[in-house]
């Protein structure tokens, strides 16, 4: 990307726009743009707006530009910047932790419906991450006790950075889904998950961006055994759950109903699959 002859807000918007346009669109290029400005000035929506002949300096729009172009060459833009926005939160993101999506709000959402006007609800939430559920859940649910667990360390110093950062009541610990044990007397009310689930075999029709980037622990699964982690889980909330204590999974399409046969199996009630903002089924829940 070659220099701007000048250096307002404009300008920089312009020349960047077109660069990211011609490999993403220029409706996400826009978007691109305006987080990285947001993020590198400060400002909002409102005073890139109101601002655009604004001279920023040689060093601010060179930092604009490095970050376009590394975004241009593949990198997801919130690892560039470190940052994304999930649940109405900014929360840290590293290549330790996968990049919170939009239908994971979602879960978040059912959740939050489903438990109004409870108190004091003990929540797990397994394969935490960046702690986006678990710390949106402990802000939209005040009184309750939340818990996230995670195979990753670098992933859980992220959560706990943005429970700090975001003020959330929510501890994080270090363990693997798969060794789980049974517990003595129930300790959670809600299980909650969105576990590695894209199959090995699924992996050459992904996003490049997704495959070299996020990381992949989080996100694959053997073929042949595409349900571990949700298996596990449930075998788990037999004995961890209280009486009429509830799973939220999000989870592969490929796989709805051999899960929701599965989870039946381990005798839960009321399993059903809700199908996402794309019309994906994308969602399974059950009650112990």
């Amino acid at each position: 990307m070659g220099d701007d002859s000048t250096l307002t807000i404009t300008a920089i918007k312009s020349s960047i726009t077109q660069l990211l346009a011609e490999k993403y669109g220029s409706r996400e290029a826009a978007a691109m743009i305006r987080m990285m400005i947001e993020e590198v000035m400060g400002w909002s929506a409102i005073d890139i707006a109101l601002r655009s002949d604004y001279e920023m300096t040689r060093a601010t729009a060179d930092r604009l530009r490095n970050i376009a172009e590394r975004v241009y060459a593949g990198e997801p833009i919130q690892y560039v910047l470190g940052v994304a926005t999930f649940h109405g939160l900014r929360f840290k993101v590293t290549t330790a932790t996968l990049i919170p999506r939009p239908e994971t709000s979602e879960l978040v959402d059912m959740i939050v419906d489903d438990a109004k006007g409870t108190k004091d609800l003990r929540i797990l939430d397994c394969g935490t991450g960046s702690g986006c559920i678990a710390i949106a859940l402990a802000r939209a649910l005040p009184f309750s006790r939340v818990t996230g667990i995670d195979i990753s360390d670098e992933a859980l110093a992220v959560a706990r950075e943005n429970a700090s950062a975001l003020r959330a009541s929510a501890s994080f610990l270090r363990q693997d889904i798969l060794s789980l044990t049974d517990e003595e007397q129930p300790a959670y009310d809600i299980i909650v998950s969105n576990p590695p689930y894209i199959a090995e075999h699924e992996r050459s029709g992904m996003e490049p961006n997704v495959v070299e980037h996020e990381p992949h622990t989080a996100l694959f699964v053997p073929d042949d055994d595409p349900l571990r982690f949700y298996t596990a889980i449930g075998h788990y909330g037999l004995t961890a759950l209280s009486a009429g204590g509830r799973l939220y999974f999000e989870i592969n399409p490929l796989y709805a109903d051999q899960l929701k046969q599965e989870i039946e199996q381990m005798g839960y009630r009321d399993v059903e699959i809700t199908r996402d903002m794309y019309g994906r089924q994308r969602f399974m829940t059950a009650r112990r």
